[in-house]
């Protein structure tokens, strides 16, 4: 189960030092999106994911693939493979925030997202002041939807 929040970062508000946390190069592909059927590479590690419906919380599911599978199976994506650098900041109590930097053609686009164990730590969060809008009910900022154009 994936259980998280998601929120649009104004570009003023990225942290100063974002070069100083870790960072993970990330490209992904929708073979599906109703339900999702995702690949994606992260550095060198690749996945294929099945997400269920839902908004905060969504049944997740990932298998290993190896590069020569994601490689066939990349030009069978449908629209736009997103590119992504994922900045993995600390965050209160044990959180980590991962801060997705988009590149083309959604460059200037930041989502932070927080995942949490419970629905109940979910819906307790109190984002950083950095936050903009939460984006958590909202398809329209779901990989998935961003990668139809």
């Amino acid at each position: 189960m994936e259980i998280e929040r998601k929120f649009l970062i104004p570009k003023e508000n990225l942290p100063k030092d974002l070069a100083s946390f870790p960072c993970h190069h990330i490209e992904q592909g929708y073979l599906c999106t109703s339900p999702v059927v995702r690949i994606r590479r992260q550095d060198d590690t690749y996945y294929l994911t099945y997400k269920s419906a839902g908004l905060m919380a969504r049944e997740e599911y990932n298998l290993p693939l190896d590069a020569a599978s994601y490689a066939h199976l990349k030009p069978k994506a449908d629209g736009i493979v997103i590119s992504k650098d994922r900045y993995l900041l600390p965050e209160k109590n044990g959180l980590t925030i991962e801060l997705d930097v988009f590149n083309a053609p959604y460059e200037g686009l930041y989502l932070a997202e927080v995942e949490f164990s419970s629905e109940e730590e979910a819906n307790e969060y109190i984002p950083p002041e950095w936050f903009g809008e939460d984006v958590t009910y909202s398809t329209k900022y779901h990989n998935s939807t961003l990668s139809k154009g």
